[in-house]
């Protein structure tokens, strides 16, 4: 064993249970055995025109068979990126390109991804419209009905918030804005894997483009698609030799593209059983919570079934998920892409949450490999950590 292994295997004695899907999942041991020969035996550019070159471009063209199949669209309206990060931007900014600027209007509680590259927009010209949420995480209607009145050129809202699972009536919104003639994007990446999508029956409603990506379904870290209606017209982010429709250049990641597509077809197999095992997982959880204490967000409103977003009173959610770690359980208190801030969630703040009671908050998210055992032990951990922690704030006070 060489020094290197040596510390990675001392580094990982330590496991505790995963609970922390939303952020990213553990790659599907499939899906590393179909990126294995692109990683060491098929090196070849997908541009070439030699036989290492044509070998690498047929597993694109299969990947992409996957994906489309997976979400009910036609290969070409695929387009592959680095992740749904790149996918929302290339969308945003590159229909706000090619457009007039005008009214755009965003879910309050977008991912970073999706809020950062709007704020952007604004020196451009564009007239930015944060469509407010309720109590329970949906569009408020009065809020969304002043949005459209005002005729919107670009629309953007999340299927499901990826911090509290709150899934949004999509075709609806998507129906209503198409009567203004607006162009609209939802970013599906958390929804992707966890329930059906099919990006035909959207797209006859009004929804030009969806974001999802590999990570978050057992495929790897790096591989990601705008599924986009080809009517809709985009200027790339990223110039060059004009790879994935002259919209996304530069030489494609081949083998966490393969892993994508197999990702995507695997998910969309067992997604039924595997969303009813899940909700079974996470009612469990929150009937155990409720008898703690806890305050759980949205518990009335539809989510995603492997979701819970709750909260203790008077208990701190960043110290509580260092607790949960030590003891043996990988939890968040939020969005991974927003983990630096130390600022009570935005998303809570849009629904109304208090923000004593907001900073408290802490995200379960479950995935394939998590048990029934698991939840009922976390729930017996979360019972004597948040006794302790409320001991020592007494203490304190």
């Amino acid at each position: 064993m060489t020094e290197a292994q040596r510390v990675f295997h001392v580094k990982i004695m330590f496991r505790p249970a995963y609970l922390d899907h939303n952020a990213t999942t553990p790659l599907d041991e499939s899906v590393l055995a179909a990126m294995l020969p692109w990683l060491r035996d098929s090196w070849g550019n997908p541009s070439s025109r030699h036989e290492y070159g044509r070998e690498a471009r047929r597993a694109l063209d299969d990947a992409r068979q996957r994906v489309a199949a997976a979400v009910g669209a036609h290969p070409t309206e695929v387009i592959f990126t680095s992740g749904g990060s790149e996918a929302n931007n290339l969308f945003l900014k590159g229909a706000a390109s090619s457009l007039r600027p005008g009214f755009l209007a965003v879910g309050a509680t977008e991912h970073p991804s999706v809020a950062r590259p709007v704020a952007q927009l604004a020196p451009q010209g564009w007239t930015i419209r944060k469509l407010a949420v309720n109590a329970d995480g949906h569009l408020s209607p009065p809020a969304w009905a002043e949005a459209l009145a005002l005729r919107p050129r670009l629309v953007s809202v999340m299927l499901a918030n990826n911090e509290t699972g709150v899934i949004q009536d999509i075709p609806t919104l998507a129906r209503e804005a198409q009567s203004c003639g607006a162009w609209f994007h939802s970013d599906a990446v958390q929804a992707f894997g966890k329930v059906a999508l099919d990006f035909r029956a959207l797209n006859g409603t009004g929804v030009h483009a969806l974001t999802i990506s590999g990570h978050k379904i057992g495929g790897p870290k790096g591989a990601a698609a705008l599924v986009m209606d080809k009517r809709a017209e985009l200027r790339p982010l990223i110039a060059g030799g004009g790879q994935e429709g002259n919209l996304r250049s530069g030489t494609e990641n081949v083998a966490a593209i393969v892993g994508f597509g197999l990702a995507c077809e695997r998910v969309v197999s067992r997604l039924a059983a595997e969303s009813a095992r899940l909700r079974g997982l996470r009612d469990r959880l929150e009937r155990g919570l409720t008898a703690l204490g806890a305050t759980i967000f949205a518990p009335t409103a539809e989510r995603l079934p492997n979701t819970c977003f709750f909260a203790f009173a008077r208990v701190d959610g960043e110290t509580l998920v260092g607790k949960l770690d030590r003891a043996g359980f990988a939890v968040a208190s939020g969005s991974a892409c927003s983990s630096a801030n130390p600022e009570p969630s935005p998303v809570l703040a849009a629904m109304g949450v208090p923000d004593d009671l907001a900073r408290g908050a802490v995200r379960v998210s479950f995935g394939a490999r998590n048990t029934e055992a698991e939840v009922d032990a976390l729930l017996t951990t979360l019972g004597t950590t948040v006794g302790s922690l409320r001991g020592l704030a007494a203490m304190a006070a």
